[in-house]
């Protein structure tokens, strides 16, 4: 018996209608999800460029892209194939900002929004070097290996080279020494930040490196830096190096090869040999890096101050009847800076202080030269600093001169300048900043005793004392109570003697001078005023 179906056409036709339903529902769910799929956005690094991005085929119109660097400042950018590169040098290791923008089409927009922002903080890559100390056999050329490819480099006197790969082989070098090397990772990029890189020729013994040169002239406050062929430790078994004479300043480690000595204050003493003991013989190159010679000891030469930069000094402090201008920028007022300059003196130039300069005074300036204006101004710098009367600047002069120029103390007592005319009517002038304060007849020395011709500063100088000695028919003087007394030359002084007259020979050497003329001429000559006898 056959069995009748229940199912009736029109519930049929429904199940049908809702199949086709779910296959379109189904559908656009795929298309949906494909759209999805392929409208995305990337934004990463490139190997050439900055940054690439890619827009996926439903992903629409790249609308812009912007660029920032770390302070926020704007980085032009040129958009080529989605790869963004910089129109300005960048900064090796610099971080950027980068944001893209894009259209998404408008069937896709009204679900998920006209425009889709992307955000990436990408660094700019570096250049690094391989190994920074090198052994290179006698003949062979030095080749600096970087750890990735290198677009331009710097070294030496080279400000900026091509290079195209990820080595650079130097030119002809001597057997040891060391170069800073700056390196660019792309075209876009600025040079980074040398890296100094030191080659060694091999040795039985670690080598060192010495900057300065062993035996070169150094400045008090130069560093010394050691850089060895083999980590420090090793190099000295873990002790430091010693200086002599002593020189405050501190070592410093600031790699694993190098030791780096940075003085203090005034640094090693002027005019004097610096010498380095170390805890284990190293071979030590000579100039130019040739020449290894096994050594403890190191030596330098620190010169003694310029002439010229203590004229310029004790011009600026107002012991010189002159002044004295930078040509350029003045030495700044740090210890390093004016120790530099003592012994490397700036361009500059003197000029006379008072215009009308007693010609006599004019005439025994020299720049530069050692002269009696010069030697009476370092004594007269010593009084007032209470250091010794000698007129030898020492490294106690230096250091109270450059103490005061860093603190830009000033003396303001003036200056004065005596001339004594030994020819008959015997005149003694006292000139002080430009004027003639006073002219006096005196007495000068005996034929027998003459007052010596010259110029001379004073080196004593007392309110009253006892004068003695022989007369030249070989008997002795003492003469207490004598006034105003300022000694120039041997015995030989300014100072008051009670005489019946003025003007002729009649002392045993010295100028003598009427009491109230002497007492006005005392306060204008402490030590270091000039006297000139003509």
């Amino acid at each position: 018996m056959a069995i009748r179906s229940t199912r009736s056409p029109r519930r049929a036709r429904r199940n049908v209608l809702w199949g086709l339903l779910a296959v379109i529902v189904l559908a656009l769910l795929g298309l949906v999800a494909g759209a999805l799929l392929w409208s995305g956005i990337t934004l990463g690094g490139d190997a050439v460029a900055l940054a690439r991005v890619e827009v996926q085929p439903f992903g629409g119109k790249l609308e812009r892209v912007r660029a920032f660097g770390p302070g926020g400042q704007r980085i032009p950018l040129a958009v080529r194939d989605g790869r963004l590169t910089p129109r300005t040098l960048l900064t090796p290791g610099e971080t950027v900002s980068v944001e893209a923008v894009v259209r998404r089409p408008g069937w896709l927009g009204w679900a998920l929004g006209s425009e889709r922002h992307v955000q990436q903080t990408i660094r700019a890559p570096v250049a690094n070097v391989s190994e920074r100390w090198l052994t290179v056999p006698s003949g062979s050329r030095v080749q600096v290996r970087f750890d990735g490819p290198v677009s331009a480099v710097g070294y030496g006197r080279v400000r900026r080279r091509p290079l195209g790969g990820s080595s650079l082989t130097l030119g002809p070098r001597p057997p040891a020494g060391t170069v800073a090397v700056a390196a660019a990772a792309r075209t876009w990029e600025r040079l980074g930040r040398p890296v100094t890189v030191s080659w060694f020729p091999p040795a039985d013994a670690p080598v060192a490196l010495s900057s300065p040169q062993p035996g070169a002239h150094l400045a008090p406050a130069t560093p010394i830096r050691l850089t060895f062929s083999e980590p420090v430790d090793d190099a000295l078994g873990g002790d430091r190096p010693q200086l002599s004479p002593h020189t405050p300043g501190r070592w410093t480690q600031p790699d694993s090869h190098t030791l780096l000595f940075v003085p203090s204050g005034f640094g090693a003493p002027f005019d004097s040999e610096l010498r380095l003991a170390l805890p284990r013989a190293v071979a030590v190159a000579g100039a130019s890096g040739s020449g290894l010679r096994t050594t403890r000891r190191i030596a330098w030469t620190v010169p003694p101050g310029s002439t010229l930069r203590l004229q310029q000094l004790l011009a600026q402090a107002g012991y010189l009847p002159l002044g004295w201008t930078a040509a350029g920028a003045a030495v700044p007022h740090t210890p390093q800076a004016e120790l530099q300059a003592a012994v490397d003196p700036p361009q500059g130039h003197f000029s006379w202080r008072y215009p009308n300069t007693p010609h006599e005074l004019q005439a025994l300036w020299g720049e530069g030269d050692w002269n009696q204006i010069t030697r009476g101004a370092v004594m007269m710098f010593q009084d007032t600093h209470g250091l010794t009367v000698d007129a030898i600047p020492g490294a106690q002069v230096w250091h109270a001169l450059l103490a005061d120029a860093i603190a830009g103390k000033r003396r303001d007592g003036g200056y004065s300048y005596v001339y004594v005319r030994s020819s008959v009517p015997t005149l003694l002038t006292l000139w002080h900043n430009g004027q003639t304060v006073l002219t006096s007849p005196g007495n000068t020395g005996v034929p027998a005793a003459p007052t010596q011709h010259g110029s001379f500063p004073v080196f004593e100088h007392i309110p009253v004392g006892t004068m003695s000695g022989t007369n030249p028919d070989g008997s002795h003087y003492h003469d207490p109570g004598i006034r105003w007394i300022s000694y120039f030359n041997g015995g030989d002084a300014i100072h008051s003697f009670n005489r019946a007259s003025f003007g002729t020979p009649q002392s045993l050497g010295c100028v003598e001078l009427p009491l109230d003329s002497a007492a006005k001429v005392w306060p204008y000559t402490p030590i270091g005023t000039l006297v000139t006898i003509e």
